[in-house]
């Protein structure tokens, strides 16, 4: 037997110190780079494009080359082995590969464009008006319909209200990994992220509703009397389902994340990490933020007050 409700003071503390290090990461970025997070070209604008390069190139070298061409503001990151993701201003195709001949001439290299992206910045606002929309939308509807699910349940809205925390903690947390890997590496989010996080909502939530239910079940025939046991006792039933269904997930995104290709590789991560925290926060935040509610033991949520008798 494990008891999970009796560390959920634990659970809420590794959550917190995780929030504190987004906030800290988010404000940090925006001092930096005035943004909280490092936005691609699908919500700035502007145009991406994959070097390959034949012969060894480092970054410090392509970065320079780039500067003295005119192309001071751009991004460089690295790819796969020889190749770079290059994030500039808008730039036809025609220059592109006029960019990419000059490169070659300066670096003694073979350059192939093996992927471009142009995006008006036009389009990059509209893109990123309809990202916040679907995410606002998404966790609106799944609070709805966990209330009417449980609507037979005393105080269905607190179920619902739960399940958008874990889901609201879900997203932070991987928006502040990537505001870290913004800062420090230069990763930016593009429309594949927004993608990759209504993914994970809908894999954290599922997992939730399943988790949920077993409590209803166990509510309704009073197998045991305190509400925090049932939810023990229903967490302990469904784990073997919620870890399995998580690493089988687990392991096909790890060989696409190793595998993939490099325009997937930060949406396989963002999948990745969703696995990982959606699979926690349904077992360790949405169903101890439910006894919390029950009990009224809001100092639950303060690791560090002092027990009430």
């Amino acid at each position: 037997m494990i008891d999970f409700v009796g560390k959920k003071r634990w659970f809420f503390l590794i959550s917190e110190i995780l929030v504190i290090i987004g906030i800290i990461s988010l404000v940090i970025s925006q001092i930096q780079i005035n943004s909280p997070l490092q936005l691609g070209i699908d919500f700035t604008g502007g145009t991406s494009m994959i070097l390959q390069f034949s012969s060894a190139v480092a970054q410090s070298q392509l970065r320079q080359e780039m500067a003295e061409l005119g192309y001071d503001e751009a991004r460089i990151q690295g790819a796969e082995e020889g190749s770079f993701i290059i994030y500039t201003r808008e730039i036809t195709s025609d220059e592109a590969r006029e960019l990419a001949g000059k490169l070659g001439t300066e670096l003694d290299s073979q350059v192939e464009i093996t992927d471009y992206y142009l995006v008006s910045a036009t389009v990059a606002a509209e893109t990123a008006r309809n990202a916040l929309i679907a995410v606002i939308i998404a966790a609106v509807a799944m609070l709805f319909y966990i209330v009417w699910a449980f609507r037979r349940m005393p105080s269905p809205f607190r179920w619902g209200t739960c399940a958008i925390i874990a889901l609201i903690h879900d997203v932070f947390i991987i928006v502040g990994i990537f505001s870290i890997m913004g800062w420090l590496a230069g990763v930016a989010i593009d429309a594949l992220f927004i993608t990759g996080l209504l993914a994970v909502v809908g894999y954290s939530i599922n997992n939730t509703v399943v988790i949920f239910d077993r409590i209803r079940e166990n509510v309704l025939r009073h197998i045991k009397p305190d509400f925090a046991e049932i939810v023990n006792d229903s967490l302990i039933e469904t784990l073997g389902r919620c870890l399995n269904t998580a690493l089988t997930t687990f392991f096909v995104l790890l060989a696409l994340f190793l595998f993939g290709g490099a325009t997937i590789h930060y949406f396989v991560l963002v999948l990745l990490l969703g696995v990982i925290i959606g699979t926690y926060s349904s077992i360790c935040i949405s169903s101890q933020l439910l006894v919390v509610w029950e009990k009224r033991e809001w100092r639950e949520l303060l690791p560090f007050s002092k027990r009430t008798a």
